[in-house]
């Protein structure tokens, strides 16, 4: 077995083995990569250079992003190196339907959005409004998968749409029902 002395100025001098040593740097460079097997997409944003340094001050140069210059690692536009723009990394991969898209701009979390057809709306609304704006009936959950594969959305997806429409629903059928005149609908 082999043993290494290391000498580290914050942990102080430690004996280690060749083994253990090799587990860290694994471990250390999992980290890096994203740990779960993700994969990471680098973006570098602003230089942080300080070109006034030497005089005791800090001046940044206004670069806002980093340009490749002919895929070398000066920047096309500032002329300093890459390391001195800030990095951003965030996760990229097959993006999953009805969830959660982190590519874009600097790593901002955007959602995939659900976007439907005026057939699927009109759909939607008259079978929320059969069932009540409520899913929790369990005699009705081979109705509501049948009803949702038939229009080609998620029960999720049809959920989360239930939730975020019963509102304003309600509301435009009770102002419909009150311009009509029949205020006993208002009054129940």
């Amino acid at each position: 077995m082999t043993i290494v002395v290391i000498a580290d100025a914050n942990k102080g001098v430690g004996l280690y083995s060749l083994c253990t040593l090799r587990f860290v740097a694994a471990r250390e460079k999992k980290k890096m990569e994203g740990g779960s097997g993700e994969k990471w997409k680098s973006v570098y944003r602003e230089c942080l250079r300080n070109h006034a340094a030497s005089l005791g001050s800090y001046a940044t140069d206004g670069c806002g992003e980093f340009t490749v210059d002919g895929g070398g690692l000066q920047c096309a536009a500032c002329g300093c190196h890459r390391n001195f723009h800030r990095k951003v990394k965030y996760p990229v991969g097959p993006e999953s339907p009805g969830g959660m898209d982190y590519g874009g701009e600097g790593g901002s979390k955007k959602r995939f959005r659900s976007k439907f057809s005026t057939d699927q709306k009109e759909k939607m609304l008259a079978f929320a409004e059969k069932l009540g704006w409520k899913l929790q009936r369990k005699d009705l959950d081979d109705e509501i998968e049948r009803f949702c594969r038939s229009i080609g959305v998620s029960r999720q997806v049809f959920k989360v749409w239930m939730h975020n429409h019963k509102n304003s629903s309600s509301s435009s059928s009770a102002s419909a029902s009150a311009s009509t005149g029949n205020i006993s609908s208002l009054t129940h």
